[in-house]
């Protein structure tokens, strides 16, 4: 009986997969969890505006948590992977609804955010695991100062290097857009579109993308200024 049951479930659960509204209900959910995972990783470096110490001591306390970061880390990975399918998997079922293109398509309701999602997304992919090679596994050909512990002092070494933080500006630029639309569109998908509630939302999402593009940015350009030493 219970495997029947489970059976039934998992059966149920792909059939709402298979709809695009599944498709979309998967993609929010797995986007809110990486929206809040951008949020802590942020609150978090920004913690080199209190000196070099207290990063370090940061950096220290998440390495302490031993198996525990892994797991969460572990997570994320599952949620990209989920998120990543999903939006390949409605692009195509976006492609088979339409298999003629427009002869010349003129944007007239959509925003910038909106066209730009299915090509800042490969970016922000490729973005993290140059970042994760970069500041957390300390590749020499990408971070040649890098030193195991050093939070601080690897973060100023590492964005001291002009292209790297060519990179980083221009990749917060894209996250920004992404955010935007990611987050309106959570919104949208869990119920909240409404005439009198949209303008608000879209305000709201537009902050919230401000801010946290805004504050990755800022340490990138305190770093170039010297402010951050």
């Amino acid at each position: 009986m219970a495997t029947a049951a489970l059976d039934s479930k998992l059966h149920r659960t792909l059939r709402f997969y298979e709809a695009t509204n599944g498709k979309k209900t998967v993609m929010a959910l797995t986007g809110a969890a990486l929206w809040g995972f951008v949020i802590i990783h942020l609150l978090g470096n920004l913690q080199v505006f209190l000196g070099p110490g207290k990063l370090d001591q940061y950096g220290e306390a998440l390495r302490a948590t031993g198996a525990l970061l892994w797991v969460a880390r572990g997570g994320l990975l599952v949620c990209a992977a989920l998120h990543i399918t999903a939006a390949l998997q409605l692009m195509a079922l976006k492609a088979k609804a339409r298999p003629q293109p427009y002869v010349k398509k003129v944007p007239t309701t959509s925003s910038y955010a909106s066209r730009t999602m299915y090509l800042s997304g490969p970016v922000i992919l490729a973005f993290i695991i140059y970042h994760l090679m970069h500041f957390t596994f300390g590749v020499p050909g990408i971070h040649p100062d890098f030193v195991e512990g050093a939070v601080h002092a690897n973060l100023v070494k590492g964005l001291s290097q002009p292209l790297a933080a060519v990179l980083y500006l221009a990749t917060m630029s894209m996250l920004l857009f992404h955010l935007y639309h990611g987050i309106w569109s959570m919104f949208q998908t869990i119920g909240l579109s409404h005439p009198r509630y949209t303008p608000l939302v879209k305000k709201a999402a537009a902050g919230i993308a401000i801010a946290l593009a805004g504050g990755n940015i800022a340490i990138v350009v305190s770093v170039l200024l010297g402010i951050v030493k």
